[in-house]
C-alpha cells in the first residue's frame, strides 16, 4: 500500500478512537466524582490524555504529508515524531501527579463506592478494547499512532486495574486498594511511554537506527570489487520509516562502485535514500618528500 494511503488509513483510525476516548471519558469523570474514586478518576484523566494525543496524531499525521520546501528540504516527516514525544511524555507529567494524590490518600484514606467503580471501569475496559483494536494494524507503521497505541493499552490496564479494585472495595471495603491500583497503572505507564521516548530522541539526535550496524555496513561496502577505503560514513532516520545515508568511497574510477554501492545498500540493508561521494584514490597516493627524509 502506498505511504499516502497508510496515512489515509491512519488518520481515519485515530479519528474513530477520538470520539470513542472523548464519549467515555466523560462517562469516567461524571462517575468517579459520584463514587468519590481515584482510581476511576485517574483513569478518566488518562482518557483526556489519550484525546490530547489522539488529536495531535492527527494534527502530525496531515503536517508529515505536506510536501518539501527548499528550506525544508526532508518534508514534514519529522512532525510525526515531535508528536510521539510530546504525547509520550504528558504520560509521565500525569503519572506524577497520580503518585502524588495516592501517596497523599494512604495517610488519609477515604470512602470509594466499589460498585460504581466496577461496573464503569468495565464500561471503559470495552472502550478502551474497542480502540486498540481500530488503531492495532496502524501502529507499527507509524510512531505516532504507536505513542496513541499506547495511551490506549496504558488505559487497558488501568481499567483492569480498576475493575479489581471495584471487586476488593464492593466485596471488603478496603479503601487503600485504590491508591495502590492507581500507583502499579502508573508504573507501567512510566515504562511503555519511557521505549517511545527513547526511540523518538534517537531519531532526533540523528543516531543509527535499531536494526543497522554501521561496521557492517561498513565492511560490506569495502568488500565490494574496486573501493579502496570507506570514511565519513553517516546512518540516520529522516522520520520513523526513512532512513538516510552518506558516506565517501575511495575506488577504481573504471569500476561501477557507485551502482554497486546502491544495489547493495538497498538489497542487503534496505537503505533507499543514499548520498555517496566517490573519490579517486590518485589523490591519496602517499608522495616521497625529499625534504621530510633530509629533515629527519
Amino acid at each position: 500500500m502506498p505511504h499516502a494511503c497508510h496515512d489515509k488509513t491512519h488518520a481515519h483510525a485515530m479519528h474513530r478512537s477520538l470520539w470513542i476516548a472523548v464519549v467515555f471519558m466523560l462517562v469516567e469523570v461524571i462517575a468517579g466524582w459520584i463514587a468519590n474514586s481515584l482510581a476511576l478518576i485517574s483513569d478518566a484523566m488518562h482518557l483526556f490524555t489519550d484525546v490530547g494525543a489522539l488529536l495531535l496524531g492527527i494534527i502530525v499525521a496531515r503536517m508529515a504529508r505536506w510536501p518539501a520546501t527548499p528550506t525544508m528540504s526532508y518534508g514534514y516527516h519529522r512532525a510525526e515524531i515531535l508528536g510521539a514525544l510530546v504525547s509520550a511524555a504528558s504520560l509521565w507529567t500525569l503519572s506524577g501527579v497520580l503518585i502524588y494524590e495516592s501517596i497523599h490518600r494512604f495517610f488519609q484514606p477515604e470512602t470509594v463506592d466499589g460498585p460504581i467503580v466496577f461496573f464503569i471501569a468495565t464500561v471503559g475496559l470495552l472502550a478502551n478494547l474497542w480502540m486498540m483494536k481500530i488503531l492495532h494494524p496502524a501502529q507499527n507503521h507509524s510512531l505516532n499512532v504507536r505513542a496513541a497505541y499506547l495511551h490506549i493499552l496504558g488505559d487497558v490496564l488501568g481499567s483492569i486495574g480498576v475493575i479489581i479494585s471495584g471487586i476488593i472495595l464492593w466485596t471488603t471495603q478496603w479503601n487503600l486498594i485504590d491508591p495502590i491500583i492507581t500507583i502499579l497503572f502508573t508504573l507501567t505507564i512510566l515504562r511503555s511511554s519511557g521505549k517511545v521516548i527513547k526511540q523518538t530522541i534517537g531519531i532526533l539526535m540523528e543516531s543509527t537506527p535499531e536494526g543497522i550496524d554501521p561496521e557492517m555496513v561498513k565492511k560490506a561496502l569495502e568488500d565490494l570489487p574496486g573501493i579502496k577505503e570507506v570514511h565519513d560514513l553517516h546512518i540516520w532516520s529522516a522520520s520513523h520509516h526513512k532512513i538516510v545515508l552518506s558516506v565517501h568511497l575511495i575506488a577504481d574510477p573504471s569500476m561501477d562502485a557507485l551502482g554497486e554501492a546502491h544495489r547493495l545498500l538497498e538489497a542487503q540493508f534496505g537503505i533507499k535514500h543514499m548520498t555517496i561521494q566517490i573519490e579517486d584514490p590518485k589523490r591519496f597516493e602517499p608522495k616521497y618528500c625529499y625534504d621530510c627524509e633530509n629533515k629527519l
